[in-house]
């Protein structure tokens, strides 16, 4: 029934969405949007019925770009991130994605950086772009280094697109621990339940002193540091 209702009110937000998203445009205020955007993801997380324990969110300076990196249990992660982030987070998503109506324009307006197609050539290209518009604009990315939501639950192996893009830009990286969206919402299911989540913001960790040639070590550190708390 909640899953039902939530469908129902996400849709007509989405509709909302459309003279929202026009005024943004006009008046050149991606942020005006992406607020947007935080409030639906509150409305949808009161009707599910997600209490949210946050920790650590005193450890980051308001004005810093940061590149964030969380585990990935379920589609809910990134909806419940947003809403406690104290920040717009932009994202790379797959092209898909923007395909969603009035929402997907948002995205492009809001500086999301689409993912066309798997493979390193396209991974850089998208690294560039988000490399440019946290440098440009002090965007900060919200990455999944596990490159896809966990099957089981448990932490996967990391890949190297969002290190690269944090020794790109001297971005601090924040590691981040969700607990408790993959028992609402695993990848098998579509389906919502009610429970609570636990998210951490660890300690931001600067990556002046690590190179390409290290960046394993930098990968085993916020690895550490994700599951520590989970």
């Amino acid at each position: 029934m909640r899953t039902a209702l939530l469908v129902v009110v996400f849709i007509v937000l989405t509709l909302v969405a459309a003279p929202v998203l026009l005024v943004c445009v006009l008046v050149g205020r991606p942020e005006a949007f992406l607020a947007y955007g935080v409030w639906m993801m509150r409305v949808g997380r009161s009707i599910i019925g997600i209490p949210l324990d946050v920790e650590g969110l005193e450890r980051l300076e308001r004005q810093t770009p940061y590149v964030f990196m969380g585990n990935h249990l379920s589609f809910l992660d990134a909806p419940l991130l947003v809403t406690v982030a104290d920040r717009p987070l932009r994202f790379i998503v797959k092209r898909f994605v923007f395909r969603i109506p009035v929402l997907g324009l948002g995205m492009k307006f809001a500086g999301y950086v689409p993912l066309d197609k798997e493979g390193v050539g396209e991974g850089r290209k998208r690294i560039a772009r988000a490399a440019d518009l946290i440098k440009d604009r002090g965007y900060s990315f919200l990455i999944y280094p596990e490159g896809q939501r966990s099957w089981d639950g448990k932490l996967q192996p990391f890949r190297r697109g969002g290190f690269f893009l944090a020794l790109e830009t001297g971005a601090p990286i924040v590691p981040v621990s969700i607990r408790g969206t993959y028992e609402l919402m695993p990848r098998t299911t579509w389906r919502v339940r009610r429970g609570p989540v636990r998210i951490v913001f660890h300690e931001p960790i600067d990556v002046s002193g690590y190179t390409v040639e290290t960046m394993p070590e930098l990968m085993q550190r916020v690895r550490a540091a994700v599951a520590s708390a989970l």
